[in-house]
């Protein structure tokens, strides 16, 4: 039986109280041991016989005891609750189903939260809930928690209550009711019934009132195209998984094309089962996501993509448009050659931001009566018109417009030309603004209304017509803020709350669902009749596209970053730090130029000493705007004679210093076209950026990405394209994976975790990593860290290009060396190599600690710091850690990080782990590491023991796929696979046995539990 006696040393441990007390609990060494004088002592230290294993025992003990206070983390005694909620249980997480929309991303979630308060974003799975978060979404749950958040109502910029703004904006009302003066409500998209229903009420009761829609990133060309042929405002949900050909003309679908959200079905087409995949050709400027996947892309001016839409559009409907030629004709009408043979399996798709672009699209996709192509459950995620802004600048600058009542907009920030609106806004009676921060514009109104975050408000949404869904507040309003939902209910004089209102006219939507049951599930699934398509001009759509002319001077296309988006969440520092896919650039927007053209305009970039990449400046010209000091970052694959820049940066108003970063870009967005003439000089200085991936090529390395053709996949065996490094064994070559240098344990009983990665369905989008810092506090370190190459990413995506047209031209390259001088010599071949093509295939590789069952880490870790666990985890004990880094340099995959400061709670790192607000979205499954300790990936073990013994509290079996980790549930596209390889009913362990499977770098020997799949191209 055990005691519970109480036992003391002193009298003085009796005293709870005790100052004494509790500083002695809490350090292990009382008295500090003398290692400063042992180790600035030379002759004791000359004269000293200690032997390394003295030594490292040292390392091991000494140190820490000496570095303790330095890197022990701070106590905070925890409060109970007075009274605990039924609804919480301490430790154990709740998940609410919710929908997302804030006029540019959206999708069907499930939020995590813990005591009540958001933590991570999950997606809904549940069937109709087809729109998946990607790395914005999965960051949205921060900006919750950003301390910038406009906090109360303000009149006049001066502090006041909601109940004096609303009066105000009552009695303007009345006065432009009373006067005949025009009121306008000017909103982002909404796509939600109910609203609409509301703003209709509105302009009901308010007969001068009229809605304008506004898109800062606009889709207006395709929506004015799709309703002329249709008679609706709304763009094509098109199905990727049904087209067996794609040919896309600068249309980054695999981006934010038309709100994105098609990876997933573009991934089911890419991955070759029964020796068949789909073909894409892509035609385009900038280096995208959507080119970087693609089996042939062609670098394109938008100019010489209107003359081969045209030609594609002669060559599917038999028509004679005469056009001139223009280079890579003959990929264009291959292109169209097996387009046309694809028929109901084909698919066009095209970006450029040109009415008579657009209704060339939909001829095509008619005369292909492609089944990708289907205008039943259209989408309904944009509708702005940019007549309509334009026309609404114009009165404003007139006089005529009254009252101006803004939700979901900044246009002071993301209109061209800003003044205009600025201008105009002076001569309205009243502004009110209702905005999550005070922006550029809401700092400038007459109110400004602090407005909820999507995970504090209630609302509906019809993303795509016939799908329903709700969207429900998972935690209480933070600050007094008020939606624009409410303010319409109050205008109109309806005493209900906007969640009776959206509950009363549900019913409508939901197909028979009941609320509750549409509330828990997120969305309902309903009917949507599909538009008939009326007669338009085709044939003069074509001639008027096929008469356009290249621009004067170099074509600059706007683009929106997968990490920013339209700039809403600039103020985020989990997407600031996050690297762009393709150029592997954080905390920077920049302008892209092809080598050929950075050469002839003496621009460049080079790695400096330390590892970081600096770049030129360059004065950038557009429509008489001058930009001076811009970025350059010269990009393999960007067509000559064009610039690239993005969209979302250059704020400076309502955001934090550190995050303001970057330059506006959106001065260039003249007439919401983003494509312009622009001029461009070298300047001078230099930029540095923050780069975290030096490497430019494969540069041969064949064994990291293993890709072949779909022909040879389909004609020759496994070993010929997936081959097995050889190693000598007694003199003799034996494959390197039946080599064992320890012995190796029985992993056939109980769990045994693998994370499978295929690279064909690998589009890079990186919502991996940005739900791998959610889930495991991964901290923000900054540009100047990123650029001493410290960042914390767990999960890192690397990018490579190819040196020659191909990667297969790399291996044949590199086989040909001959001696190490000359032409074919190895010295100066491999230094051609480490430069990219003009036109590089793109391969993206997710990588993390691979989890080796044959760890080197583990072997030369002095204090035991890092260990296997039985479930094939390669574990991390930070208390035991002292930093010796012995395990960062045996890694050969380079995935350990080195905590080299204390991000948390540090005024050197001002980002969410520095203020009380932003460390509530921490989650306290996982611990926030201190400095001096090596951190990785730990593949979730906190998210696989619960799984466990969430089974085992269930007295049942672990599901099959049951088990996740934060990459493979955020992975949308099905890349990243994770599960239990001892279940062979497990999908993981089913592609383990694959014929395209291998580890990273076989031939050392590591014996990784994270395996990937050989890359497959349609060439």
């Amino acid at each position: 039986m055990s005691s519970n006696k109480k036992y003391w040393k002193s009298v003085e441990e009796l005293n709870e109280n005790s100052s004494i007390v509790e500083t002695l609990r809490n350090n292990e060494f009382v008295e500090e041991i003398p290692t400063d004088e042992f180790l600035s002592d030379k002759e004791a230290l000359s004269s000293s016989s200690t032997t390394r294993r003295d030594f490292l025992k040292y390392v091991g003990f000494t140190t820490a005891a000496a570095t303790l206070a330095a890197c022990e983390g701070p106590v905070h005694k925890s409060i109970p609750y007075v009274l605990q909620p039924e609804q919480i249980v301490p430790g154990v997480a709740d998940y609410y189903a919710t929908s997302m929309f804030d006029g540019f991303d959206f999708a069907n979630l499930l939020v995590k939260t813990r005591e009540g308060r958001p933590i991570k974003i999950e997606n809904n799975t549940i069937a109709g809930a087809k729109f998946a978060a990607n790395a914005r979404v999965h960051a949205s749950v921060l900006s919750l928690y950003d301390s910038m958040r406009l906090k109360r109502t303000k009149v006049a910029q001066k502090d006041a209550t909601w109940q004096e703004a609303d009066l105000k904006i009552k009695a303007s009302l009345a006065d432009a009711k009373a006067k005949g003066g025009q009121i306008v409500l000017l909103t982002n998209t909404l796509a939600s019934p109910s609203t609409e229903k509301l703003i209709a009420e509105f302009i009901a009761k308010n007969p001068t009132a009229k809605h304008v829609v506004y898109d800062a990133v606009s889709e207006s060309a395709a929506l004015d195209a799709f309703e002329t042929v249709f008679g609706e405002r709304a763009l094509v949900d098109y199905d990727f998984s049904k087209a067996n050909t794609i040919v896309s003309l600068d249309a980054d679908f695999l981006g934010d094309w038309q709100g994105g959200s098609f990876g997933s079905g573009y991934a089911k087409g890419r991955i070759p089962q029964a020796g068949k995949m789909s073909k894409h050709y892509q035609f385009e400027a900038n280096m995208t996501l959507s080119g970087a996947a693609a089996d042939k892309r062609v670098p394109m001016t938008i100019a010489n993509q209107k003359q081969a839409l045209v030609k594609i559009y002669n060559i599917i409907t038999g028509s004679a448009v005469s056009t001139r030629k223009v280079d890579g004709e003959d990929v264009i009408i291959r292109a169209a050659q097996q387009l046309k043979a694809a028929g109901s399996k084909g698919l066009l798709v095209s970006g450029i931001q040109d009415k008579n672009a657009q209704l060339l699209v939909l001829a095509i996709n008619q005369a292909l009566v492609s089944e990708a192509f289907s205008t039943i459950g259209t989408r309904q995620i944009r509708k702005g018109s940019n007549e309509k802004v334009a026309q609404l600048v114009a009165d404003m600058n007139a006089g005529s417009v009254h009252t101006l009542i803004m939700s979901g907009v900044n246009p002071v920030y993301t209109l061209a030309d800003s003044a205009k609106f600025v201008s105009g806004l002076k001569k309205v009676k009243l502004s009110a603004a209702f905005s999550l921060r005070e922006d550029e514009t809401a700092s400038i109104t007459t109110i400004a209304v602090p407005a909820p975050h999507y995970l504090e408000s209630w609302n509906d949404l019809m993303l795509t017509k016939g799908t329903y869904s709700l969207t429900q507040p998972t935690i209480r309003p933070l600050f007094s803020s008020k939606q624009f939902q409410e303010g319409l209910l109050s205008w109109i004089g309806n005493s209900a709350d906007y969640y009776d209102y959206i509950k009363a006219n549900a019913a409508s939507y939901t197909n028979g669902a009941s609320w509750n049951q549409t509330l828990h599930d997120g969305v309902a699934v309903g009917t949507s009749a599909g538009a008939s398509a009326s007669s338009a001009d085709y044939a003069g759509a074509a001639n008027a596209l096929a008469q356009s002319k290249p621009s004067n001077g170099f074509e600059l296309v706007l683009y929106t970053k997968t990490g920013l988006g339209d700039g809403q969440q600039a103020n985020n520092p989990w997407l600031q730090e996050f690297p762009d896919p393709i150029t592997r650039v954080a905390w920077d927007n920049y302008v892209t130029v092809s080598k050929a053209d950075a050469d002839a305009l003496k621009l460049d970039n080079n790695i400096v000493a330390n590892g970081g990449l600096n770049g030129s400046y360059a004065i950038l010209t557009v429509n008489g705007i001058k930009l001076e000091n811009v970025p350059v970052i010269v990009q393999p694959g960007q067509a000559k004679g064009t610039l690239g820049m993005a969209l979302g940066y250059g704020k400076k108003v309502g955001l934090k210093e550190e995050m303001q970063v970057g330059l506006n870009a959106y001065a260039f967005y003249s007439g919401f076209n983003n494509l312009q003439s622009a001029t461009i000089v070298a300047a001078s200085g230099e930029h540095e950026f923050a780069c975290v991936q030096s490497q430019k090529t494969l540069m041969g390395r064949g064994d990291i990405i293993k890709e072949t053709t779909l022909e040879i996949f389909n004609t020759q065996d496994a070993k010929e394209w997936n081959t097995v490094p050889m190693v000598s064994l007694d003199h003799k070559e034996v494959p390197a994976t039946s080599v064992d240098l320890w012995d190796s344990f029985d992993r056939s009983v109980g769990h045994h975790f693998n994370l499978s990665i295929d690279l064909n369905a690998c589009t890079g989008c990186g919502a991996c990593v940005i739900a791998c810092h959610a889930e495991n506090n991964v901290p923000v370190v900054g540009k100047s860290e990123i650029r001493r190459s410290r960042d914390m990413h767990w999960l890192r995506i690397d990018r490579y290009y190819s040196s020659e047209e191909t990667f297969t031209e790399d291996n044949e390259k590199k086989e040909n060396f001959d001696g190490l001088f000359g032409k074919k010599g190895s010295l100066g071949g491999f230094g051609e190599m480490e430069s990219a093509a003009d036109n590089p295939q793109v391969a993206f590789q997710p990588v993390m600690c691979q989890h080796c069952n044959h760890a080197p880490c583990e072997t030369v870790c002095p204090v035991a710091a890092t260990s296997h666990g039985r479930q094939g985890q390669n574990q991390m004990a930070y208390n035991r850690c002292v930093g010796t880094r012995y395990c960062a340099n045996n890694c050969p995959y380079k995935v350990r990080r080195f905590n080299w400061f204390l991000y948390n709670g540090n005024d050197e790192f001002d980002f969410h782990m520095n203020d009380d607000l932003g460390r509530m979205v921490i989650n306290p499954d996982v611990n926030v590491r201190s400095r001096g300790v090596m951190e990785k990936c730990s593949m979730c073990i906190q998210k696989t023991q619960l799984t466990i013994l969430t089974a085992k509290r269930e007295g049942r079996e672990v599901a099959v796929n049951e088990f996740q980790t934060a990459c493979s549930a955020a992975c949308s596209t099905g890349a990243m696979v994770f599960g239990d390889v001892n279940n062979k009913e497990d999908q993981v362990a089913k592609l383990a046995e694959d014929k395209r499977m291998y580890h990273l770098l076989e031939s050392v020997g590591t014996k990784p539990n994270v395996f990937y799949h050989v890359k497959v191209r349609n060439t």
